[in-house]
């Protein structure tokens, strides 16, 4: 691991988050953001923002985005939000906002 970036709390269920983690796992910079641009899905936006923050630090510490590759990438389950719905015979029904956390690690190519 070279380097590495965390988003939090983010507002989007986890397992929407991996159907397009799983897409760009184990590929480059470059061509994982270039596959993220043409995914019509959600958690683009945020995977997105994440990967630009990791290609930061990179650059901070000396490495080229050419040079890297993404070696870790995951989304773990955040706080959920708990609420209740009113539901049939005045019984509460439970609703759970879900909350991700996204990884995105980078390593060197080679």
């Amino acid at each position: 691991m070279i380097v590495r970036a965390i988003a939090k709390h983010i507002k989007i269920s986890p397992s929407k988050v991996r159907e397009v983690i799983n897409v760009v796992r184990g590929k480059d910079v470059l061509t994982a953001d270039g596959l993220l641009l043409n995914i019509n899905k959600g958690a683009v936006r945020h995977i997105r923002k994440t990967l630009k923050s990791a290609v930061s630090n990179a650059q901070v510490k000396g490495f080229k985005p050419e040079q890297l590759y993404i070696s870790k990438i995951s989304a773990d389950v955040g706080p959920m939000w708990k609420r209740f719905k009113a539901a049939a015979f005045g019984r509460a029904a439970k609703i759970r906002r879900r909350t991700a956390h996204i990884t995105v690690e980078l390593d060197l190519k080679g």
